[in-house]
């Protein structure tokens, strides 16, 4: 079993961690296969709530991939690494649970891209985010051109994307690559509270949210609006919408079940 990527279950809310902290968390294809695989595993616990990744040791989320091993590959090596990274990155964005990510230093390279495949980023005020792979002779290969300027707008990301410049956490949070930045040593504490927050609400309707807000995002605004209506309605059929809405009558607090 591989070691490199560690979980922690905490209620209803799963710890991923990135486990290389000698490598600062790079990006191999042993920890990419982990971190899928993690996330397929994850998918299927309907009792999970919420996840939080990020990454060991004190200096880094993820470095970016592991420059060594990409150094040997072939065009074709490449292509299949490349699609792993893309596999990886879909299986986190498509968790049934929202995926929070807890940058807690360097997110640079393919570790950025991984980032924005949560759903959200909180940043460590230590953190360091970017897209360096044009100074590698290369460009970002696990959707990075995509997703960054789907986060940040097309400007942004054309400026990240073809500078290779990295951003502090003060900017990226000035531009929207990150929700918040807080003090380093009080990150983890931050994003559980997040996490516990979500962790309380209807878990159906938490996912449904995020199924309408991703599907959503790409199709004309009648499409998906119609995605709301058909969401919406079919939460009206469920044991916790029946709760939550007795709970608010009856002066309680809900206590959903996800069915």
């Amino acid at each position: 079993m591989s070691t490199t990527v560690l979980t922690e279950r905490e209620g209803a809310v799963v710890v991923v961690t990135l486990n290389r902290p000698d490598k600062l968390n790079a990006l191999n294809a042993e920890l990419l296969l982990a971190l899928g695989t993690t996330f397929m595993e994850l998918s299927k616990d309907g009792s999970i709530a919420c996840a939080i990744l990020t990454g060991s040791g004190d200096k880094a989320f993820a470095a970016g991939a592991d420059i060594a091993a990409m150094s040997e590959m072939t065009t074709e090596q490449a292509r299949a690494f490349s699609e792993m990274g893309h596999r990886v990155c879909a299986r986190i964005e498509h968790a049934p649970f929202p995926v929070i990510g807890a940058v807690n230093g360097f997110a640079l390279g393919g570790g950025c891209e991984i980032a924005l495949s949560c759903d959200f980023l909180y940043a460590s005020d230590k953190a360091k985010l970017g897209q360096p792979e044009v100074n590698l002779g290369v460009m970002p290969g696990f959707g990075g051109t995509q997703r960054l300027a789907r986060r940040v707008g097309i400007g942004r990301a054309r400026e990240l994307c073809y500078t290779g410049d990295n951003v502090s956490a003060d900017e990226a949070l000035r531009i929207g690559l990150v929700n918040a930045v807080v003090p380093h040593a009080e990150l983890m504490t931050r994003v559980r509270e997040v996490a516990n927050k979500i962790a309380q609400k209807g878990r159906l309707a938490v996912a449904q949210c995020k199924r309408v807000l991703y599907t959503g995002a790409d199709v004309p605004l009648d499409v998906a609006n119609a995605l709301e209506t058909q969401a919406f309605a079919m939460l009206f059929g469920t044991e916790d919408r029946r709760e939550g809405m007795t709970a608010f009558v009856e002066k309680r607090k809900a206590a959903f079940t996800g069915r």
